[in-house]
């Protein structure tokens, strides 16, 4: 009667073990959405929207893209953040929100190192130094004169306060000796439809949110911001032509809400890896001047700790807060 019990048993908890089972292996059994803390057109929408497709056709769900803008990337970042850990929602976080937004944002509402996790550095690019075609200036040199001989008369666009397009800015104002004025917008593509209209002066945004306007003329670009020339616009210089020493990269990363299970990470790093590292991904990116990454999840998390110290001594020294 005993063994008998037990087999009863041992039955039954099979059965309740294989639906549970079933559940993990099948992830993701419905859509994905991937939150884009910026507004559609921007450098990071254009990532994530790539990767979307390449990841849906793999899992044979939906991996839909969705666009929450404001607060230099942090309404979306929060969205994430207070989501369910389970998997099916993810972040695609620009380098900033996680590394800089911490030490300028004086209150927030999520903690970016308790609140999400890593999985996976997507994508690295430079950014580029763009000016309205009336700017009077044919080179970054000239166009630092022009500055130097009309400070603060320069406004120049980001894609918010604390973004990587903000920093970028500063950090070339910095370097050249230059005064110039802020005007923050809710994404890069909003200050770029400003910038083209006039209205602006000046942007360092993501080349891969610019190189469609430098290619039709829309926008005169003086510089990217790598240490070497981009191979999608060779005749661009490289603002350490003009300033030694100077670079600025911007990144694009995934994160998911703590919580999120730790082969549930695995599977989603390892896919986008496969992903990205393909023939077809990397000419995709390369095409908007970006090279992918695909590192592991500590591995990503080890290079947020890193560069948000170095943020953290920036801001301090250059007193770049934000309310």
């Amino acid at each position: 009667m005993k063994t008998k019990v037990i087999k009863v048993l041992g039955a039954a908890l099979l059965a309740l073990a294989m639906p549970l089972a079933a559940q993990a292996q099948a992830w993701p059994a419905k859509p994905v959405k991937i939150i884009v803390p910026f507004a559609a057109g921007g450098a990071t929408d254009v990532v994530a929207r790539l990767l979307a497709q390449k990841l849906s056709e793999g899992w044979g769900q939906p991996v839909v893209v969705e666009n929450k803008a404001g607060a230099g990337g942090n309404i979306g970042a929060d969205a994430v953040a207070k989501s369910p850990g389970d998997g099916y929602t993810m972040l695609m976080t620009s380098g900033s929100i996680v590394t800089a937004n911490p030490h300028m944002y004086k209150t927030l509402t999520y903690d970016p190192a308790k609140d999400l996790v890593a999985v996976t550095n997507v994508a690295t690019g430079p950014q580029v130094i763009v000016v309205h075609p009336g700017v009077p200036a044919k080179d970054l040199k000239e166009f630092i004169a022009y500055a130097k001989a009309n400070p603060k008369k320069v406004n120049f666009g980001s894609a918010g306060i604390g973004t990587q397009t903000h920093l970028a800015a500063e950090n070339f104002a910095f370097a050249a000796g230059i005064d110039i004025t802020h005007v923050p917008y809710k994404g890069e593509s909003a200050a770029l439809t400003d910038l083209i209209g006039g209205q602006i002066q000046m942007a360092t945004p993501n080349l891969a949110a610019a190189i469609g306007h430098i290619q039709s003329g829309k926008l005169k670009a003086l510089a990217v911001t790598s240490k070497a020339r981009n191979a999608q616009v060779p005749d661009v210089a490289a603002a350490a032509e003009a300033l030694p020493g100077f670079e600025n990269a911007g990144w694009f990363g995934l994160m998911v809400p703590a919580g999120t299970p730790a082969d549930v990470i695995d599977r989603i790093q390892k896919d986008s890896a496969k992903v990205l590292l393909s023939a077809e991904f990397r000419e995709k990116l390369a095409q908007q001047g970006m090279a992918p990454v695909a590192n592991t999840p500590s591995d990503f998390a080890a290079a947020i700790r890193e560069e948000s110290g170095r943020w953290a001594r920036v801001i301090k020294e250059r007193n770049l807060t934000a309310q």
